[in-house]
C-alpha cells in the first residue's frame, strides 16, 4: 500500500514514522539526535535510522524530512540535501524542523509557534502564508528559554554558589546528586564534568528536567530560572506579533521538550495574557501532514484527528518500551 514517510530530527532525539492514506501510523522508530551543529556524527545516526526502517522506508511514495538547522547555515543545508538525496533518491522534501512543528501545531494555519527544546525559536505564519522567525541563533548567541539555556543557567548559578557569590545551597546539592559528582572538591568535579561532555548541548539541556522538579518542590533558585526562561520565550512571541502586525491572528502555540514542564507553560501564558492554541499534532505530524498534501491526498479534519490519535498511541508505546 502506498504511504508517506516523515523524519522529525532534533538535538536529543529523532523520530521516523510512516503513515498510510487513511492517516494511520505504520512504522515508528526513534533514534539519536541529528542536529549537525552539535553532533558531528549526525549523518551516521540519520543513515542508521533509515536502515533500521528497512522495507517500510523503501515502500513509501514520498518523504518529508524536518531537519534541525536546515536553511540556516549554507554548508549544513548542502550536507542535508546530499544525505536526503542519497537515501531518498526519489520523491522527498526538506523543511526546517521548526517550520514542520508550526504546520503540526496549527494544522497548516496561521499563528506563532514558540519552540523550546534543546534550542529555542519562534516561527510565525500569517494568513497570506508569509513566514518569519525570531531567535534560533544557537547557544553562542542565545537560545534563551531553551532546555540548553536552562541547563547553562543552572551550572552558572551552581558555580556562583560554590564561590559564595550566590546563596543557593539546595540547588548546588541537587545538581551534584543529579550528576553523580564527587563533593570532596566541588569546583574541580563540576569543571571536570563539563570538560568531559561528549554532546555538551544535549547533556547540559538534560538539567532542565531537574530544575522543573526542584521548582515544583518549592526551590526558589530553580523557580527563578524558570521565571527567566518564560520571560525570554514571551519576548520571542511578542517580537513575532509585532513584526507580523498580526492583530487579527495573535494566536500562539508551543512545541518542544521544555513544555513538558507545566510550570513553564503556565508562566508563559501569564506573560502573554492569552491561553495558547493547543497543538493539533506533535511535530512529527507536521512533516506527515505536508507529505500527504504534497501527494494531494484528501486531507480533512477527520484525517488530522486520526493521524494525531495514531501518533499518540505509537509514541506511548515507544515510551513504555513496546513496539
Amino acid at each position: 500500500m502506498a504511504g508517506i514517510l516523515a523524519i522529525d530530527g532534533g538535538g536529543t532525539k529523532t523520530i521516523l514514522a510512516t503513515a498510510s492514506r487513511d492517516g494511520a501510523i505504520g512504522s515508528w522508530l526513534e533514534g539519536a539526535g541529528i542536529n549537525p551543529v552539535d553532533n558531528p556524527d549526525w549523518l551516521a545516526s540519520f543513515e542508521a535510522l533509515v536502515r533500521t526502517a528497512g522495507e517500510a522506508a523503501g515502500a513509501c511514495d514520498h518523504a518529508v524530512l524536518a531537519l534541525p538547522a536546515y536553511g540556516e547555515i549554507a554548508a549544513v543545508t548542502q550536507s542535508q540535501h546530499q544525505a536526503a538525496a542519497s537515501v531518498f533518491g526519489r520523491s522527498h522534501a526538506i523543511l526546517n524542523d521548526v517550520e514542520a512543528a508550526h504546520i503540526a501545531a496549527f494544522a497548516g494555519g496561521p499563528g506563532v509557534l514558540i519552540l523550546a527544546g534543546t534550542g529555542s525559536m519562534a516561527w510565525a505564519i500569517d494568513e497570506r502564508g508569509k513566514s518569519l522567525r525570531v531567535g534560533g541563533w544557537g547557544d553562542a548567541f542565545g537560545d534563551e528559554g531553551s532546555a540548553f539555556w536552562i541547563g547553562r543557567e543552572t551550572i552558572a548559578r551552581v558555580s556562583q554558589a560554590l564561590d559564595g557569590r550566590l546563596t543557593a545551597p539546595a540547588l548546588a546539592e541537587a545538581v551534584f546528586a543529579f550528576l553523580g559528582l564527587d563533593r570532596a572538591d566541588p569546583p574541580r568535579a563540576l569543571l571536570q564534568w563539563h570538560v568531559e561532555l561528549s554532546h555538551p548541548r544535549s547533556e547540559i539541556a538534560a538539567l532542565s528536567v531537574l530544575i522543573d522538579r526542584l521548582a515544583k518542590a518549592g526551590d526558589q533558585a530553580a523557580a527563578a530560572i524558570l521565571d527567566e526562561a518564560a520571560d525570554h520565550l514571551a519576548r520571542h512571541v511578542e517580537a513575532a506579533w509585532r513584526r507580523m502586525d498580526a492583530r487579527p491572528y495573535r494566536s500562539w502555540s508551543y512545541a518542544g521538550g521544555v513544555f513538558a514542564s507545566r510550570g513553564v507553560l503556565t508562566r508563559l501564558t501569564a506573560r502573554l495574557g492569552a491561553p495558547p492554541t493547543p497543538p493539533r499534532l506533535p511535530p512529527i505530524g507536521g512533516a506527515l501532514l505536508r507529505a500527504a498534501q504534497d501527494l494531494d491526498w484528501p486531507v480533512d479534519q477527520a484525517w488530522i484527528e486520526r493521524l494525531g490519535a495514531s501518533i499518540t498511541e505509537h509514541a506511548s508505546h515507544a515510551r513504555n518500551g513496546r513496539t
